[in-house]
């Protein structure tokens, strides 16, 4: 082979891997776009409820992933971020409803297309004012002081009796999307889905970047990549805070499509469940989280439904998955791709 064919291999293999990798998240986004048909083939339409709170959660923990599997911190914080989102849009949806001033001369607003962006704004503002306490650790207290600053967040809700206190807010009005009706189901399901498509694709973006190098690179050696002169802190929070303001646009999709918050939906253990979706799916890829939220999820539904010692059985599969596969559930993805490749050599 000539010098100048393999020049032009090269590029051609690299789109060719670049296809390859598409293939897995593309299929998943495909199979879970075919849910609202199966929901009316089947005649459930509790399908559609289930796998939006699947989508929505997934956003929420594929942005814990971005930090967790690819900058190694592990953040607790996130259901509070989470929190932040969903009540920005309930607090502007209440005052709008009760037509109540929430600044001067504003009454708030139902329209998502506003609310929405205010949420992510909140959230990732939140999360650039911790990130710049929390990120001055390491380790351990990196988690404890991301629990302490997600408790501070679910008492301050709490505390909020205005908005409901202990009890939750409930929206009212109707939420639009600048005028368009995205309360009926299905239509909600497929924006939720379009959210998360779009979300995956920013951070497998920003992975494969510079930027991403250098996250990941912090995370396996922070002394070196201080030593070649790359500010590892600067890096670190901004990923901290732009996994942040995903995670709040998470929590404005989960007040939109439940009509109800709670500080119930920021508690330490939300954070927890975030992890483990993280965690069972795989936190070497982008969209593997999707996965380990649709399984937690299906499984809690499914084993809540026998017994009301649910939390057991499922503890049990989650501790066996990550035990057995150091990979999470995409590890065994990957290792049954590589036998079919075998058996049919």
């Amino acid at each position: 082979m000539s010098m100048h064919d393999k020049e032009g291999a090269l590029p051609q293999q690299t789109n060719t891997r670049r296809i390859r990798r598409l293939i897995a998240p593309l299929l998943l986004l495909g199979a879970l776009a075919l849910v609202p048909t199966l929901a009316q083939t089947f005649d459930n339409p509790f399908l559609i409820r289930l796998f939006t709170r699947v989508i929505i959660l997934a956003i929420a923990a594929v942005a814990l992933n971005f930090v967790l599997g690819f900058g190694g911190l592990v953040s607790l914080m996130h259901a509070g971020l989470f929190g932040i989102g969903a009540y920005t849009v309930a607090i502007l949806s209440f005052h709008d409803f009760n037509a109540q001033p929430i600044l001067i001369g504003w009454m708030g607003t139902a329209n998502l297309a506003v609310s929405g962006p205010l949420a992510v704004l909140a959230a990732g503002g939140a999360a650039l004012l911790a990130g710049l306490v929390c990120l001055r650790t390491t380790g351990t207290y990196f988690i404890m002081i991301t629990l302490a600053f997600n408790q501070m967040l679910y008492y301050f809700f709490v505390a909020l009796q205005e908005y409901g206190g202990d009890d939750g807010l409930q929206i009212l009005g109707t939420i639009d999307f600048a005028g368009f009706d995205i309360t009926r189901r299905v239509t909600f399901y497929y924006i939720c889905l379009g959210t998360l498509a779009l979300v995956i694709g920013l951070f497998a973006r920003v992975v494969g970047s510079r930027f991403g190098t250098i996250l990941r690179a912090t995370a396996q050696n922070e002394r070196r990549t201080i030593a070649l002169g790359i500010p590892p802190l600067r890096y670190k929070l901004a990923a901290f805070t732009l996994s942040g303001a995903v995670a709040g646009l998470a929590g404005a999709l989960w007040a939109t499509g439940q009509g109800f918050v709670s500080p119930a939906d920021m508690a330490w253990t939300r954070s927890g469940d975030l992890v483990v979706m993280a965690v069972l799916g795989g936190m070497s890829s982008v969209w593997a989280p999707v996965i380990g939220a649709a399984v937690f999820l299906v499984l809690q539904s499914v084993l809540s439904g026998w017994t009301v010692f649910w939390q057991l059985p499922l503890g049990l599969v989650i501790i066996f998955t990550i035990v057995l596969l150091r990979g999470g559930l995409l590890d065994l993805m990957m290792r049954v791709r590589k036998q079919d490749k075998g058996d049919a050599a």
